[in-house]
């Protein structure tokens, strides 16, 4: 069975943010794949409209032998689950999966885009990733996670928990 890396961005700011993280991040192990490494937390200022909560954001590297496609579906029934409603884009949420990394591949279907097509704009995205991947190449731009964060321009707040 043929196993990918995947790079995953968990977000919430409704409720309980840390137990939301902590639950998603264990269905994900249960139900998509095993949960090789993870990131710290993070408290990152919001993205989109700015009347609400911060967020808290984690990176996970998964070990999956889903399709993306299949990741995708597994992903949304997980935050469907924990109790998403998707209303307002970039509003606030119980729980936001997003596949950031999957393998090296590059895909751009209505379901799944990989790399994540606004990844190197967010440092809330990639603060929590390079704990975990200063190294990894992006299969688009060819540069480190270290090197989009360097050249990132969003000042947005991003700052780790304990």
């Amino acid at each position: 069975m043929i196993m990918n890396l995947v790079y995953l961005l968990t977000g919430s700011n409704l409720g309980d943010r840390i137990e939301n993280l902590n639950k998603a991040a264990q269905l994900i192990n249960e139900k998509a794949g095993k949960l090789v490494v993870f990131s710290k937390f993070y408290q990152t200022s919001p993205w989109g409209p700015l009347e609400q909560p911060d967020y808290i954001n984690q990176a996970l590297l998964i070990e999956t032998p889903l399709s993306p496609s299949s990741l995708m579906e597994l992903l949304l029934c997980i935050e469907e689950g924990m109790g998403r409603i998707r209303t307002l884009k970039y509003g606030p949420r119980i729980i936001d999966i997003d596949i950031l990394f999957f393998g090296n591949k590059v895909i751009n279907t209505p379901l799944v885009q990989v790399p994540h097509p606004a990844v190197q704009n967010r440092r809330f995205a990639l603060i929590p990733l390079e704990e975990i991947a200063a190294s990894y190449l992006d299969p688009i731009t060819g540069k480190t996670i270290s090197q989009l964060l360097s050249a990132c321009q969003d000042m947005g707040t991003v700052l780790q928990l304990n």
